[in-house]
C-alpha cells in the first residue's frame, strides 16, 4: 500500500471520529433528565415551576411545591430527613359521588325542629299594653268605689271591651310556649278582674255603701291584692322576655 493511499485512509478516519463526538454531544444520556414543556397548573392557577420528564416521568423541584402550600391554604416545611407538606381538606359534608355513578338521593330530615323558647318580642309588647288596658280598668273601678260616684253599666263595659281586644291581640301574637303559657296568666288575670269589676258594680247599684262607698274597703278586699300582685309579676316576668309562674295568677 502506497503512502498516499494510507494516509487518506487516516484522514477518513480521523473524520469519522470526530463526527462520533460531535454526535454523542447533542444525543440525550440514557436517563438524562429533559426539560418538559408542561405547565403546572393547581386550583386554576399556574405555577412557577419547571417541569422535569426523567425516564418518561414528570417531577417538580421541591421549591415550587412552596407555591402549591399557597394556594392551597397548607404549608410545606422542610427538615433535615423528610420534607413535610400539609395540603388542608375542603370544609364540605358533602360526599363525592364517583363518576358515572348516581347520586344517592340523602334521607330527608324527619326530625321536627327544636321549639323556639323564650318570650318572643311581639308578643311582650301586646302583653304589656293589655296589663296596661287592665290597670286602667282596675283604677277606674277603684276610684268609684272611693268616692262613691255614680257610674254607667257603658261605662265599666268601654274599659272591658279594651282589655278583651288587647287580650284577643295577644293572643294572635303568641308564637313560642312560654307566649303561650304567659297567655294563660293573663287571660287569669283578665277573668279575674272582670269578676272584680262586675261585683262592685253590682253593689253599687244595690247602693251597698259598706263595699262602694267606703275607701277603707279597698284595703281588706283580697280579691283586689291578688289583682294586684299578678299585675305586678305578670309585667316583671314579661320584661325578663322567659316564663314563670306565681300562683296570684291563678
Amino acid at each position: 500500500m502506497g503512502r498516499k493511499n494510507l494516509r487518506a485512509i487516516l484522514s477518513f478516519g480521523l473524520l469519522l471520529v470526530v463526527a462520533g463526538a460531535l454526535l454523542a454531544q447533542d444525543a440525550p444520556e440514557q436517563g438524562a433528565a429533559q426539560k418538559s414543556a408542561k405547565t403546572f397548573v393547581v386550583n386554576g392557577k399556574t405555577v412557577d415551576a419547571q417541569v422535569v420528564d426523567i425516564d418518561g416521568r414528570s417531577y417538580v423541584d421541591v421549591d415550587s411545591l412552596t407555591q402549591i402550600a399557597l394556594i392551597t391554604n397548607g404549608s410545606i416545611t422542610v427538615e433535615p430527613n423528610r420534607i413535610v407538606m400539609t395540603i388542608p381538606a375542603p370544609a364540605s359534608n358533602t360526599a363525592v359521588t364517583p363518576p358515572g355513578t348516581a347520586a344517592a338521593t340523602a334521607p330527608a330530615n324527619t326530625m321536627p325542629p327544636p321549639a323556639v323558647q323564650g318570650l318572643s318580642k311581639e308578643f311582650v309588647t301586646v302583653a304589656i299594653g293589655d296589663l296596661a288596658e287592665m290597670r286602667e280598668w282596675r283604677g277606674a273601678i277603684a276610684t268609684m268605689i272611693t268616692y262613691g260616684l255614680a257610674v254607667s253599666e257603658s261605662w265599666a263595659s268601654g274599659y272591658h271591651d279594651r282589655a278583651q281586644d288587647s287580650l284577643t291581640q295577644a293572643t294572635l301574637t303568641a308564637a313560642t310556649d312560654d307566649d303561650r303559657q304567659a297567655l294563660g296568666l293573663l287571660q287569669n288575670e283578665f277573668n279575674i278582674l272582670a269578676q272584680w269589676s262586675s261585683d262592685a258594680l253590682a253593689q253599687r247599684q244595690a247602693l251597698n255603701g259598706a263595699k262602694t262607698i267606703d275607701p277603707n274597703s279597698l284595703q281588706n278586699d283580697q280579691t283586689l291584692a291578688k289583682i294586684n300582685t299578678c299585675g305586678e309579676f305578670l309585667s316583671s316576668m314579661l320584661l325578663s322576655g322567659m316564663f314563670s309562674d306565681n300562683a296570684s295568677c291563678h
